[in-house]
């Protein structure tokens, strides 16, 4: 299984990738309010593409150049994200300031989420840290306190950009590379209450998030408020049943349900290819954690194993938030589900993990091509009797 680990990754993302192009072109073309009905589908086939070229590149550079440039890539990241604060690169969007693009130099398409790039700088930088600390990953302030205020940096910048979804994932996602690393489990106790705290404070002294949560706790008493979406969702799913009702026969992105397409494309898939297909979906993403756990042990060095670990855990948790938020499990908040939902920063930047998976498998195989070859050489040096 370790052996075809990256070519069954492969397929899988594969799958994945051409579902959500399928799925968009069964719903945004009833959204769209554009001349052309399919814009997205040509603006999501570009960043498609660009994301396989980016793939391909994170495949064949070796992985441990990310270790030795980490302090680049987390700085550039960060000045990315201060630019989505400052215009003309800002491009603010239903009150939240999570794009930057050149739209006031003509250039519209080139509309970039710098959060997605932050996430793999802040997997590089704490993969390469508690790699670079070796035994000293059990102190409390080199293993844990230095690390998490470094990643505390990019993550504030993406709270205040008013994106709590993704800055609560990155923060799920460091403290779990932490705790592989090797951190004393006691400090993680202390950590979660103090997340919960500030999460606590943020829904609380935010009006609109505490709405939120109060439509969540009651959608059908908020159908036609703040609980819309996740209402809608899930008569989505309930109308679609074990077969669904056909590729392109949703009723539910007919203006019903909004943004089908991006954040909410999970239950139109429900709808019209039925829970079969939502639990293969589900099944999918399980196979991307399993495989990329077997890839991520297989690497030489700790380094690699735990970027791996970081990438295939940032992937993970971000499809079963996304899941748990279209099927009314979790509050509403707005994340893609990888390589499925509509949207171009994700799509590039997660298909760039892919390729650093696979650029781990190749180092790894090559390491055991070496041990398996000088074993040979050795046994062919062992006189007969």
């Amino acid at each position: 299984m370790g052996e075809k680990s990256a070519y069954i990754l492969v397929l899988v993302v594969v799958s994945l990738m051409g579902l959500g192009i399928v799925m968009l072109l069964s719903t945004s073309v009833f959204i769209a309010d554009r001349a052309d009905i399919y814009h997205d589908v040509h603006r999501q086939l570009v960043w498609l593409v660009l994301g396989v070229i980016a793939c391909a590149f994170f495949a064949v550079v070796d992985y441990r150049f990310w270790n030795r440039s980490r302090w680049v890539w987390f700085v550039v990241a960060c000045i990315l994200l201060v630019l989505c604060f400052l215009p003309p690169f800002s491009q603010p969007a239903n009150g939240a300031y999570r794009w930057i693009g050149g739209g006031e130099f003509g250039f519209d398409f080139a509309r970039l989420q710098p959060s997605e790039m932050a996430k793999l700088a802040v997997i590089f930088m704490i993969a390469g840290w508690c790699s670079d600390s070796g035994e000293g990953i059990r102190e409390v302030r080199a293993g844990f306190i230095y690390p998490l205020g470094i990643a505390l940096i990019p993550v504030m910048l993406i709270a205040c950009e008013t994106d709590m979804g993704t800055a609560a994932l990155l923060t799920c996602v460091v403290l779990t590379m932490l705790f592989v690393a090797g951190s004393r489990i006691w400090l993680f106790a202390g950590s979660a209450v103090l997340s919960v705290c500030v999460l606590a404070l943020a829904v609380v002294q935010n009006p609109n998030r505490w709405q939120r949560l109060i439509a969540f706790m009651d959608l059908e008493a908020h159908k036609t408020g703040l609980g819309l979406q996740q209402w809608r969702a899930k008569l989505a799913l309930g109308e679609g049943g074990i077969s669904g009702l056909g590729l392109g026969e949703g009723r539910e992105k007919l203006m019903y349900l909004p943004f089908a397409h991006t954040d909410f494309i999970f239950p139109m898939i429900g709808e019209e290819l039925g829970v079969r297909a939502t639990l293969l979906v589900v099944f999918a993403f399980v196979t991307v954690l399993i495989l990329g756990v077997l890839i991520a042990n297989s690497a030489p060095d700790p380094f690699g194993k735990l970027l791996g670990f970081g990438i295939v855990t940032l992937i993970s948790i971000q499809a079963a938030l996304n899941i748990g938020v279209t099927t009314a499990v979790l509050p509403n908040k707005g994340l893609p589900l990888p390589f499925v939902s509509y949207g171009g920063s994700n799509l590039l930047f997660s298909l760039a993990g892919i390729g650093i998976l696979l650029n781990i498998y190749r180092q790894g195989s090559s390491i055991k091509s070496d041990d398996t070859g000088k074993l040979f050489d050795r046994c062919r040096a062992v006189p007969r009797i």
